[in-house]
C-alpha cells in the first residue's frame, strides 16, 4: 500500500504506518533514519501534511528557524503544518500559581511548584538521562501522582509503571570483579575530569535537551516569519487534517498523549 502524501518528523516509537516516519534514529522498519539537523530529505512540495511533536524545542533557536523552513519546502501550496509543543505559557502560569500557593502553605502546593520548576528547568540543565524528573517520579511519597499525569498524561503514566516495577523487581548485583574495580578506580584518578567533561558534553550534544522554548505567541511569530498563513492554536484532537484523530499521534484511548503541549497548525 502507498504512503498517504503526509509526513511525521522526530516521530520515536508514535507513528503511523501510512505516513512517511522520519527520526534521527530509526525505531521500526516504518522509520526513516535521518538527521534533521541537514535539513529534510525530500523534494519540494511533496507532502500535503507535515507534523512533529516535541520536536522543534530540542533545536537551538537557529536551527528551529531552520526546520521551520524545510517544513514550509515540501509542504504543498495550501497544505497543512501541525506542531505540538511544550506550553511555556501554561508553565509560567502554573509557576506563579503554585509559588504564591507554597508561600500560603496550601496543600499539595509545595509538591506541585516542584514538578512545576522541573517542567521549566531539567530538561534544559540537566546532565544524565532523566534528569531529575526521573528522581522525582521514583519518590512515591510526593504523593503528587495526579498532578503528574494531569501535566503529563500517558507519558509519565509509563515512566511511573516502567521506573517503579524495576526498583520493586531489582534483584542484588553481583559484585565486580577485583581487577575491573581497580581499573575503574585508576581511570577514575588518572582522567576525572576529562572523563567527566566529555560523557557531559556528550549528553548535551545528544538531542535529550530542550534548547528553546515557545508559547503561541513567539511560534505564531515563527510561522509568520516563514510565509505561512491561516495560524491558529487548535486542540489535540482537532484539525483541518482529514481523519485526523484516526491516526492517534496526538491522543492515546481518546485522551490527549502530552497535555502539557501547545497545539498549532498554519498552511502555506
Amino acid at each position: 500500500m502507498s504512503k498517504l502524501p503526509y509526513i511525521n518528523l522526530g516521530c520515536g516509537f508514535h507513528y503511523h504506518n501510512d505516513w512517511t516516519n522520519v527520526d534521527f534514529v530509526s525505531s521500526d522498519e516504518g522509520v526513516i533514519a535521518h538527521n534533521l539537523l541537514a535539513g529534510i530529505p525530500f523534494e519540494d512540495n511533496k507532502f500535503e501534511v507535515v507534523y512533529h511533536s516535541h520536536i522543534l524545542e530540542h533545536f537551538i533557536k537557529k536551527d528551529g528557524e531552520k526546520l521551520i523552513s524545510e517544513c514550509y519546502r515540501i509542504l504543498k501550496k495550501g497544505c497543512v503544518l501541525r506542531i505540538a509543543i511544550p506550553d511555556l505559557e501554561q508553565i509560567a502560569k502554573n509557576y506563579i500559581l503554585y509559588l504564591e500557593a507554597a508561600l500560603k502553605n496550601e496543600k499539595g502546593a509545595k509538591e506541585k511548584y516542584e514538578w512545576t520548576m522541573l517542567e521549566m528547568y531539567d530538561q534544559v540543565v540537566r546532565t544524565k538521562g532523566g534528569g531529575e524528573m526521573i528522581e522525582y517520579i521514583k519518590d512515591t511519597s510526593k504523593n503528587n501522582d495526579a498532578f503528574l499525569l494531569e501535566r503529563n498524561g500517558h507519558e509519565v503514566k509509563l515512566l511511573m509503571e516502567n521506573i517503579r516495577n524495576a526498583k520493586a523487581n531489582t534483584n542484588i548485583a553481583s559484585k565486580p570483579s577485583l581487577m575491573y574495580r581497580i581499573k575503574s578506580k585508576l581511570k577514575d584518578w588518572i582522567l576525572k575530569e576529562d572523563v567527566k567533561a566529555l560523557a557531559h558534553g556528550q549528553f548535551r550534544l545528544g538531542g535529550e535537551i530542550h534548547q528553546w522554548m515557545y508559547d503561541r505567541y513567539s511560534l505564531s511569530e515563527l510561522l509568520k516569519k516563514h510565509n505561512f498563513t491561516d495560524i491558529k492554536v487548535v486542540k489535540f484532537n482537532e484539525s483541518s487534517i482529514p481523519n485526523w484523530t484516526s491516526y492517534g499521534l496526538d491522543e492515546v484511548d481518546g485522551k490527549v498523549r502530552k497535555p502539557d503541549s501547545l497545539f498549532m497548525e498554519a498552511k502555506k
